[in-house]
């Protein structure tokens, strides 16, 4: 059994799921989120207690279990509190600044770097070099803040470019010298 798979999620006051099949949705106070699960597994309600269950005891339903639990209770924190990632900028002259709905980058190209903003991820910029990327989905919040990352991730040599916050970049020593005979 899946220890994961078989913990209960709760369901905060102001929230409410609704399971119709496969399709499990839940609405809370940041918005509403969908999700159509497998087969394999099944989605049932005890008042305001979620489980996940699973169908049988093959490969696919075993690994389906932990996954399925994990999504459904990533919905319920995304309509409740929400998820955030934050993006620091290191290096001379790269910068961030919020253009009306758009993130715009300076990183040392001939030319500026425009993200705009979608319908369920935010973007906000601290100073000039933090990036703060919110949202109610916990995979287009990471996925948003991995594209940023990747217009200038960081060099080993430096440390310059866009990282995570607490991320550790292993620094690499320059080329040696000739030295003097």
């Amino acid at each position: 059994m899946s220890r994961i798979g078989k913990a209960p999620i709760a369901v905060p006051a102001g929230v409410t799921v609704t399971i119709n099949g496969l399709e499990v949705t839940v609405k809370g106070p940041k918005g509403t989120l969908s999700r159509t699960l497998k087969p394999q597994v099944k989605v049932t309600q005890d008042g305001d207690v979620l489980n996940v269950t699973r169908g049988g005891d093959d490969k696919t339903s075993r690994s389906l279990h932990g996954l399925s639990r994990t999504l459904v209770a990533n919905m319920v924190t995304g309509v409740t509190t929400g998820f955030t990632k934050e993006l620091e900028i290191n290096g001379v002259g790269y910068r961030a600044n919020k253009q009306g709905k758009d993130l715009n980058l300076t990183l040392g190209y001939s030319h500026p770097v425009l993200l705009p903003d979608t319908d369920e991820v935010q973007t906000e910029v601290q100073g000039t070099n933090k990036i703060i990327v919110k949202g109610i989905d916990k995979q287009k919040v990471g996925q948003f803040a991995a594209e940023i990352r990747g217009k200038r991730p960081p060099e080993p040599y430096k440390g310059k470019g866009i990282k995570y916050v607490g991320e550790r970049i292993i620094r690499k020593e320059g080329k040696a010298g000739k030295g003097k005979k």
